[in-house]
């Protein structure tokens, strides 16, 4: 095995950490050991029980679609009481003093997939703070960046959302345990609820043998998908660009095979499109024209025209930038057909999903406005530079 998980490091070095302590385990499908074991089962294999379980989006065991609230209940093998981090309403997202009550120490296994906008990240940064206001230990297990630790693309963050509520590129090249010191040293950039320094007593443990430029496949750990629409690496890699999709009415392949892969609609040329993008000469991927039929979710059961991406090069793909640029042609190509999502949006109203998941109004604005795509990426070059020194004093691995 190249890279040993934190989890397997827990396991097999670490159990002082929760040996003969009251222990809450905040998991998901993903929270498996080298062997394929599940973390609950894997500590309980090493003489650990954990007293209270924690679910986030998609739930403990992942099987709720996404924006779907996750009821909590019990174990059905172990029966230890869940909690479920997902509910209705964004207080849903926060362990209370009661769920907490009682315990010594919180561990925290959750695969992350390196996008600001996959919620894992802010269920552990928001899981912290609890902890800290109810004197927990917090035990971050950590786990390799799928999309790498050394690429960073996106802006600031200027709406708070569930999607961003902190200042965090998109792509932020980090691991789920850097992410929890770099949430502890406070994110003074723009938004308030995690602008100062938490009080938190945290550590993090570590994985053997990661660097910050190992493809996932040449860990040797194996790939659990972390929600229903995260079969594959492959879909990890085009996610933060093509979550975008989210917030237009445009299908982003939820009801299809390949989830973020394959995105389109009824209303688009699936040829005139691929063209476009290509003239975008984005490098790295490759636009294959197609159609599909979703069987569910938008258009679902209707013909649509769209695009796969077929990423041809990881080092040199800008997920991000193309899911951008993808923006732009289809309100370029498809105008008055191609809508902004208006619905609510991770428990906010008031704003479109567009502007929460790329941080602000800017880039919706300049797509409406007939911008260039160099314009447009221009805009978030010097956020990028600023966050590469920001991270810098809480990475663990070269």
């Amino acid at each position: 095995m190249a890279v040993a998980s934190g989890l397997d490091i827990l396991c097999t070095e670490r159990l002082a950490l929760c040996h003969g302590r009251r222990v809450g385990l905040l998991c998901h499908p993903a929270s498996v050991a080298s062997d394929y074991a599940h973390a609950l089962d894997k500590l309980m294999t090493v003489g650990v029980t954990p007293v209270r379980l924690f679910g986030p989006e998609h739930g403990i065991r992942g099987e709720a679609q996404d924006m779907i609230g996750v009821e909590g209940g019990r174990d059905p093998r172990s029966g230890i009481p869940e909690v479920s981090l997902y509910g209705e309403t964004f207080e849903s997202l926060i362990p209370t003093q009661a769920q907490l009550a009682g315990l010594d120490v919180l561990v925290i296994d959750l695969q992350d997939i390196g996008s600001r906008y996959y919620t894992f990240i802010w269920t552990m940064a928001l899981a912290m703070q609890a902890a800290a206001d109810a004197g927990v230990q917090v035990v971050v297990l950590d786990r390799p960046n799928p999309l790498g630790g050394v690429a960073v693309e996106g802006g600031a963050v200027e709406i708070e959302s569930f999607v961003g509520l902190g200042s965090v590129p998109v792509r932020h090249g980090m691991t789920i345990g850097e992410i929890a010191r770099l949430v502890k040293a406070g994110l003074p950039w723009g938004l308030p609820r995690f602008a100062r320094p938490m009080d938190v007593d945290l550590e993090v443990v570590t994985m053997r043998g990661w660097r910050r430029d190992m493809a996932f496949e040449d860990t040797g750990l194996p790939w659990v998908l972390p929600s229903p629409n995260m079969p594959t690496v492959d879909t990890a890699w085009v996610y933060p660009g093509m979550c975008l999709l989210e917030g237009t009415n445009v299908s982003e392949g939820r009801g299809c095979t390949r989830p973020f892969e394959i995105v389109g609609a009824p209303f688009i040329d699936s040829y005139r499109l691929a063209a476009a993008l290509t003239a975008d000469a984005l490098p790295g991927v490759v636009f294959r024209p197609l159609t599909f039929r979703p069987t569910f979710h938008k258009h679902g059961g209707k013909p649509c025209g769209g695009v796969q991406l077929h990423v041809t090069d990881r080092r040199t793909f800008l997920p991000y930038a193309t899911g951008v640029a993808m923006l732009r042609q289809f309100r370029r190509l498809c105008g008055d057909a191609f809508v902004w999502r208006t619905e609510r949006y991770e428990f906010v109203s008031d704003h479109p999903a567009i502007d929460l998941l790329t941080g602000s109004a800017a880039v919706r604005l300049a797509i409406d406005a007939g911008a260039d795509l160099a314009e447009i990426t221009a805009q978030w070059k010097a956020d990028e530079a600023a966050f590469h020194e920001r991270r810098a004093p809480y990475l663990l691995y070269t």
